[in-house]
């Protein structure tokens, strides 16, 4: 099946919720909270909300209208070895999509949106998340630093790490 990707909108927000609680990144007692955030960053223009759907991104009877979902940030100044600038940042899939591209997709589209407006892009992720570490380096991205920190972003573990990409070339 065809991955169409689109930007989110308000009526996304509780698909968007039901994928990180399928995902076990969220707990019900958080919802409220994430979905407040959610919300502010649709609404922020200086960030992108994306979802992924398979073939299409409406509902239709026993399909999830949205199986992945992909956000932007904007830091306005830099805190330790993490520049200001804009980073890709939470990504889920459900689990049943996953391994079809989705992840990939949703990336390709952030980082599209971020060269219309930046040079360079960031993300910072958790050191033991291997598979997220690998497609990114296929996007370009290399390792500048790792740490327990990078802006607010702490890690499971302990240990993230920074990594940032170039627009590339014309």
């Amino acid at each position: 099946m065809t991955v169409v990707i689109r930007t989110a909108v308000e009526a996304d927000v509780p698909g968007i919720v039901e994928i990180d609680l399928a995902a076990g990144r969220l707990e019900g007692a958080g919802k409220g909270n994430f979905s407040s955030s959610i919300s502010a960053a649709i609404a922020d223009p200086a960030r992108l909300v994306l979802v992924a759907g398979m073939a299409q991104c409406t509902p239709r009877e026993g399909t999830p209208a949205v199986v992945g979902w992909a956000k932007t940030h904007q830091w306005d100044s830099a805190e330790g070895a993490a520049p200001a600038g804009h980073y890709l940042a939470g990504i889920t899939v459900l689990p049943d999509f996953r391994r079809r591209g989705v992840a990939g997709k949703l990336t390709e589209a952030r980082l599209a949106w971020i060269w219309q407006g930046a040079d360079r892009a960031w993300y910072v992720v958790n050191a033991r998340n291997q598979a997220s570490l690998a497609l990114h380096r296929t996007l370009g991205f290399l390792e500048v630093a790792r740490g327990p920190r990078f802006h607010s972003v702490t890690f499971d573990g302990g240990e993230g790490v920074l990594l940032g990409a170039a627009r590339p070339l014309a």
